[in-house]
Parts: C-alpha cells; structure tokens; sequence
C-alpha cells in the first residue's frame, strides 16, 4: 500500500504529565490543522483510509491507545506509540515537566480494491 501523504502534529501536556493527552493534542492538530481531499480524489470513501500513526512520547507505556482510537472521525488507525517526543523539567526542578508529544500520520489506500 503506497503511502499518499503523511500529517505532522505536536501536542503537550503543561502541568498534568499525561503522555495520553499529548499524544491526542498532537493527533488532533495534524488531522485538523488540514484539509485533504486524498480519499475523494482517488475515488474512494474516507472509511477507506488506512492511517498509520506513528506517536513518540518519552514514556510510550502511559498512552491510552483506545483513548486514541476514539479520536478518529473515520478509516482504519493503526496506532504504533515508540520512544521519542520530550520531557522539558520545570525550571525550578520541582513538579510535573512539560510533555511534548510528536505525531506523523501516514494516509493509505488498499490500491487492490480501486474500480
């Protein structure tokens, strides 16, 4: 399945240092910071969308994937969580640091399927 086009986004988590709504700031801003018309261009349905998501937090066991999965309006996520986004400590070395949370998701068609 070739790869149409892939969305970037960043979320974070100020004060509560919850790598789940990092991650779903992050999904939101790249699904809804752009308009693409991919599935209606090739002819498809937007169910017909197969979105891998790739989300790099510091500590990938704290995200809630189903959480995730909910935020999706329609196709297919695959949602892979892996070491990566940022953990930025508090100046004054005391409470909760600032998460920051990278998202990429990569937009594909089952090109099989295409009449």
């Amino acid at each position: 399945m070739p790869r149409m086009l892939t969305e970037f986004g960043m979320g974070t988590s100020l004060r509560r240092a919850d790598y789940t709504e990092a991650a779903a700031r992050g999904l939101r801003a790249a699904l809804w910071s752009n308009s693409i018309n991919a599935a209606e261009l090739m002819g498809f349905a937007k169910t017909d969308m197969i979105l891998k998501v790739d989300v790099g937090v510091q500590n990938p066991d704290a995200v809630d994937i189903e959480a995730l999965m909910a935020i999706f309006p329609y196709g297919t996520p695959e949602i892979t969580v892996r070491l990566g986004g940022l953990d930025v400590p508090r100046p004054e070395g005391t409470g909760n640091p600032t998460l920051m949370a990278a998202v990429a998701i990569s937009v594909h068609f089952d090109m099989e399927r295409a009449t």
